[in-house]
């Protein structure tokens, strides 16, 4: 693994058409480790994760491990061991919750020859919810609801790095507090998380570090005491 880091970005350049969006960023994700991407709507977030996962025209660098993602269709990044919840969930309303999460398995725990580290029992067991509702089609799930079986969808692919864009998004408090259960539990089991939020109670609690972007850049990087302690980035870049 390339010095270490599961995901490196070096000086990526992204762009929807002519429209230049992400401005030469760079940012790295250490193996088991929850890292928070923060910013006000329209920073160029969400264009970042779908830049990673090859969704998005891009140049520079985006390296999972040690190959080069820039170049490479989402399909084959997907199958590498990486994984992507996105913000509008993606569910599909008109299978059942098992089936949703059925379609999320890939054969061979990713084709790496390993044990999966998560099954229908362990999602089962998390959101005893999704248990209850598991012959219940997806579409007539709550938000909350939804949100657990994307998260869960995505785990049953087995990946090493899991991103995951807005997953408190319109969800209740209680809600909200088993999500960042969720989180740490993935941290538990050696999974690295790229969390993009806006919630900076839920980032600062649960993260190693926190980058913080403004207009398709990187303006802060470090430790979330350093980021409470940084009023002028919170003012300028964060605060509404």
């Amino acid at each position: 693994m390339s010095n270490g880091r599961i995901l490196q970005l070096d000086n990526v350049h992204a762009f929807y058409g002519k429209s230049h969006v992400l401005h030469g960023v760079s940012l790295q994700v250490n193996p088991g480790e929850i890292v928070s991407l923060l910013g006000r709507n329209g920073a160029g977030r969400s264009t970042m994760v779908k830049t990673i996962m090859g969704q998005v025209d891009a140049k520079g660098s985006v390296k999972f491990g040690d190959v080069e993602l820039v170049g490479r269709k989402a399909y084959e990044i997907a199958h590498m061991g990486l994984g992507y919840v996105p913000e509008n969930r993606d569910i599909f309303p008109k299978l059942t919750v098992h089936q949703n999460l059925l379609l999320g398995q890939k054969s061979g725990a990713n084709g790496k020859g390993k044990s999966a580290r998560w099954g229908f029992d362990d999602m089962y067991k998390m959101f005893p919810r999704l248990k209850e509702r598991q012959h219940t089609e997806a579409g007539v799930l709550s938000g909350g609801e939804q949100q657990m079986l994307t998260l869960c969808r995505t785990l049953m692919g087995d990946p090493d790095l899991i991103m995951i864009d807005e997953p408190t998004e319109g969800l209740a408090p209680k809600i909200v507090e088993l999500v960042a259960e969720y989180l740490k539990e993935l941290q538990r089991r050696g999974i690295a998380v790229l969390l993009v939020e806006q919630k900076l109670a839920i980032a600062l609690e649960i993260s190693e570090r926190c980058y913080v972007m403004g207009h398709g850049r990187i303006v802060f990087e470090g430790t979330p005491a350093e980021l409470r302690g940084n009023a002028y980035i919170r003012k300028e870049w964060l605060e509404v």
